[in-house]
């Protein structure tokens, strides 16, 4: 490092301290890199971010913290979201090349009982030694193709297991660590659990928590595939209409949760009725059965934040009116508009 780059990082650092102190942000390694980036400027996205995050006085979790460093700081970066999508991908790659051997091997059996069939008229028929050859020789070039092809899905099946075992290995290397839930690609429970704690002392905060109506029920007329298909779609819903600093959350097996800083209540059921229109006009496709799945709807309980209220208390107040709205017919935003 030249001596001018020296003076210049100096020069950042002297301009983060005070940012730090000014924001109450703990003094952390952490800390001193994001803002360390934030100062410089080398990454614009991580600037609006923290830039919306002091504008609207929301306090940065710890977990926050280490999500911005590992997504604009780091170079080092485990996600788990990528690691099932790639192990997925492989699967289904690998399903795709049995299926083409199991065709390739059916075609064969049907040639060689074709041959053997000839080969009985051989003697009956009195075959000359050049047709005899020329069967012989299609039998054994078509030998050659199903084993060249047996032995390229052989090579992909160790492959692709030494490759899942990798991937596995990683994955459960990074789970404890994990902050995104791996089949939807929100943040997880842990990630929600930190969050909330630090919006306790905020002026304003809604918490909103969404459950999918008769879920149970599509796992069993549909199965888990299926059932899958449609949390991946709800999610997405929900992450897409997610403004102002919302931040979505998969809550726990068909529940999600999103957590709305510096909003109100009636502010709060708006966003959240968008989110339960949109989600009915979700139609979920498997391309496996070729079955479809439409009328998805969600049970919404919106809570606002009382003065010195802990977390625990302001989850089961919104939770209390989520099972509410499912009372009361399901599909519907509580308390009322």
């Amino acid at each position: 490092m030249s001596a001018k780059d020296i003076e210049q990082s100096f020069v950042i650092l002297k301009q983060t301290v005070p940012l730090l102190v000014k924001h109450k942000i703990p003094a952390v390694p952490t800390n001193y890199a994001l803002w360390y980036t934030y100062v410089s400027n080398d990454s614009p996205e991580l600037n609006e971010q923290l830039d919306a995050a002091v504008e609207s006085d929301s306090p940065i979790s710890e977990l926050k913290a280490k999500d911005l460093y590992r997504n604009f700081v780091s170079d080092e970066k485990v996600n788990v979201w990528e690691l099932r999508q790639s192990l997925e991908g492989m699967m289904l790659e690998l399903s795709q090349s049995l299926k083409d051997t199991k065709s390739e091997t059916q075609d064969y059996k049907n040639l060689m009982d074709s041959c053997i069939d000839d080969l009985s008229k051989v003697e009956k028929e009195g075959w000359s030694v050049e047709e005899v050859l020329g069967l012989v020789r299609n039998m054994v070039k078509e030998s050659q193709v199903i084993r060249q092809s047996t032995i390229s899905f052989n090579g992909a099946l160790a492959s692709a297991e030494k490759e899942i075992a990798r991937l596995k290995s990683q994955l459960q290397a990074s789970q404890q660590e994990a902050l995104y839930d791996a089949l939807t690609g929100l943040c997880n429970r842990r990630y929600f659990d930190s969050e909330i704690n630090t919006k306790l002392d905020l002026d304003k905060c809604c918490l909103a928590l969404i459950d999918i109506d008769h879920f149970k029920k599509i796992n069993d007329n549909y199965g888990h595939q299926m059932g899958d298909l449609v949390l991946k779609a709800v999610a997405k819903k929900i992450q897409s209409c997610c403004r102002e600093q919302a931040q979505a959350f998969r809550y726990g097996g068909e529940e999600f949760a999103v957590i709305m800083p510096g909003v109100e209540q009636s502010r709060a059921r708006q966003m959240a009725d968008v989110m339960r229109r949109q989600i009915e006009k979700i139609n979920v496709k498997d391309r496996r059965t070729g079955e479809s799945l439409g009328d998805i709807t969600v049970s919404i309980g919106v809570a606002q934040l009382e003065s010195n209220e802990d977390s625990a208390h302001f989850i089961e107040r919104a939770d209390k009116l989520m099972y509410e709205a499912k009372r009361l017919g399901r599909n519907r935003v509580m308390p009322m508009g």
